[in-house]
């Protein structure tokens, strides 16, 4: 077996590390599952593939584990096991002119209140007009085809998490 950090932790060290790549309980269950990893490839293709047997209720779950994009204010305590990886990789937001904040919250509320769900993006190496100008093209989106996308994203920032673990 490797030497995966994953691999050597307990069973409650092993489940709060993966919650904090991905919130949705059943994604860190079916990962618990699998491991240990047989490498860092296993551990990726497991977590797309545990990720691709999920449905919507997982989703849901999964995004309730972030804070809205350019609402920094939102990194409380709610956001405490993620907040950290957040503020980071929403790095882009905070260099954001008031005029773009300003405007990615109210799209951020019309979005939510449209979908159900907050706009999930994978915000590293984006900057705050490229997010502004993501959710302003995806908030016309059906619900259906928006969920996909922002499954899709989660599963990049999950990506991203995993390999923060390594």
């Amino acid at each position: 077996m490797s030497s995966l950090k994953i691999n050597n932790l307990n069973e409650a060290q092993a489940h709060q590390a993966l919650e904090h790549c991905c919130a949705a309980p059943s994604w860190v269950s079916g990962m618990l599952n699998i491991r240990p990893f047989k490498n860092q490839q296993h551990l990726f293709e497991s977590a797309q593939s545990v990720w691709n047997c999920l449905g919507e209720s997982d989703y849901l779950a999964a995004f309730e584990g972030h804070p809205q994009i350019g609402d920094l204010s939102t990194l409380s305590k709610k956001y405490a096991a993620t907040a950290q990886k957040a503020g980071h990789e929403q790095s882009g937001m905070s260099k954001a002119n008031e005029a773009v904040l300003t405007k990615m919250i109210a799209l951020n509320k019309e979005y939510l209140n449209k979908f159900g769900f907050i706009f999930i993006v994978c915000a590293s190496g984006k900057t705050a007009v490229q997010m502004l100008e993501l959710i302003e093209q995806r908030i016309h989106n059906t619900r259906s085809t928006e969920l996909s996308i922002a499954a899709g994203e989660q599963a990049k920032i999950t990506k991203i998490r995993l390999e923060s673990l390594l």
